[in-house]
């Protein structure tokens, strides 16, 4: 049995992160814990010391995403278990989610079921769509992209740690990173609880962030899957346009010339920037070997 540790990013989350420590403990007594303390004002640093686990303090807060990276770095297990610090996640849905990951998977995600795992309906509404989106880029069936609880090797993980990004999108850039690599990621279903506290994700300032997201995840795992419909929306806009203005006016006219010549310049860019990302795989590729 492989060497196990659970990884918990922490920001001001003292009123659930004792729970959590405890549960673990008692489940799991032999695997290492870290709780990464990222620029917490509270009392986080002394539940720490009472449950004896191992902290990394950050002197102020850099993201949930560096919180991450910051444990995998530090963990020494070779599989990792991430689950957050707000008491949504159940310590004891994480032999579930190793018994899957030990059957023979790269990366195993605790995929949120019912509405009550969702903090609210906008919320539930755009992680349906960022599924449906990343579903269709990487040709199967993703059940809940953001999810931050899950199993993975610790080996695979690291090899994409300077692409993960420091805010809270790290699980979904992991999980089109491992689908892009061509590594085996499966889901397992999980029920997460109420959040203790408050939530530190902002919805006007956080959902314009996420929809920048769904791009992101299309120039992460095949960028001309996501350009060429762009580009073949001009094109046939420009085309009909021109039609149109041959019928009425006998001419061609500007607008449809910028219509073609836009639709032309995002095929290229899409184009530049898939060979962009086969070079950064082929990199990471070359450095495992």
């Amino acid at each position: 049995m492989a060497n196990v540790t659970v990884v918990i990013p922490a920001k001001n989350e003292a009123i659930s992160l004792g729970g959590i420590l405890s549960g673990i403990s008692d489940l799991y007594p032999d695997y290492e814990i870290i709780v990464v303390n990222d620029g917490s004002t509270d009392n986080t640093s002394d539940i720490c010391k009472q449950y004896s686990v191992k902290e990394i303090c950050n002197p102020y807060s850099k993201g949930n995403g560096a919180a991450i990276k910051s444990g995998a770095r530090a963990a020494k297990g070779d599989i990792l278990v991430f689950m957050d610090g707000d008491g949504q996640h159940q310590p004891k849905d994480i032999s579930a989610l190793l018994e899957k990951l030990y059957s023979g998977y790269d990366m195993v995600v605790g995929a949120r079921q019912g509405a009550s795992s969702q903090a609210n309906i906008a919320r539930g509404l755009g992680n349906k769509i960022y599924n449906r989106l990343a579903s269709w880029m990487v040709g199967h069936e993703i059940e809940d992209l953001t999810s931050g609880f899950r199993a993975v090797r610790a080996r695979r993980f690291r090899e994409f740690l300077y692409l993960y990004p420091n805010g809270f999108s790290y699980p979904t850039t992991s999980t089109m990173a491992f689908f892009r690599a061509g590594y085996s990621v499966t889901y397992h279903p999980i029920i997460a609880l109420k959040r203790d506290g408050k939530s530190h994700i902002n919805f006007f300032r956080d959902g314009v962030r996420f929809l920048l997201i769904i791009f992101k995840v299309g120039t992460l795992y095949s960028p001309l899957k996501l350009f060429l419909p762009i580009a073949l929306g001009h094109f046939i806009t420009g085309g009909v346009y021109y039609c149109y203005t041959l019928y009425e006016f006998h001419r061609f006219t500007n607008m449809s010339a910028l219509l073609f010549t836009t639709s032309v310049l995002i095929f290229l860019i899409g184009l530049v920037s898939e060979q962009i990302t086969s070079l950064i795989y082929a990199k990471t590729d070359s450095g495992q070997k």
